[in-house]
């Protein structure tokens, strides 16, 4: 990658004074560049893929957490994505009448919405995770030895101290699930 310093003008100099901000690491600016251009590439990949359904990464993000937690219940996904149920309801309404999700009452609280990827989800899922993890299996592999634990940490690092338990139960249990059995 070239160097992206030069596509950014800098930023305009502040007037000093009491309310002023003090300069950022310019360390951290540059990761914080190259963050957004990372997520950028990385779910550029499933866009084109969306596109011709008229789906978006609201629709992306539904059908990984659904395809990795079957079953799950809609409030779960609600805590999960932080969005609206307005919109979580508007993505849902599509994903399910375009055939990639299926809604089903639940069996003690029919109430609750359970939510089940149909085998056209799971297959669009899996060309998500496909082409997402051919993206990240090249970069740790440009990082060497050690990128993968490095790199986890570091995401894990990223998310709010309180929500990392119940983030990596969640990446635990979907892992789980998904296990072969012996």
């Amino acid at each position: 990658m070239t160097d992206i310093n030069h596509l950014m003008d800098p930023a305009p100099a502040r007037a000093a004074g009491p309310a002023a901000t003090p300069a950022p690491d310019q360390t951290f600016v540059e990761l914080i560049e190259l963050f957004f251009f990372a997520y950028r590439d990385f779910v550029g990949d499933p866009d084109e893929i969306l596109t011709p359904f008229g789906f978006g990464r609201a629709h992306h993000r539904v059908l990984h957490f659904v395809n990795r937690n079957p079953g799950m219940r809609v409030t779960e996904l609600l805590d999960i994505l932080r969005i609206t149920k307005q919109s979580l309801g508007r993505v849902l309404r599509e994903l399910v009448d375009e055939g990639f999700v299926d809604s089903r009452a639940g069996a003690s609280d029919r109430r609750q919405r359970l939510l089940y990827p149909t085998a056209k989800g799971e297959a669009l899922a899996r060309d998500f995770v496909a082409i997402q993890s051919r993206r990240i299996a090249g970069a740790l592999s440009e990082c060497g030895p050690g990128a993968e634990e490095a790199a986890r940490r570091f995401l894990v690092a990223m998310i709010d101290r309180e929500d990392r338990a119940a983030v990596e139960r969640l990446v635990q249990r979907a892992q789980a699930a998904r296990a072969p059995s012996a």
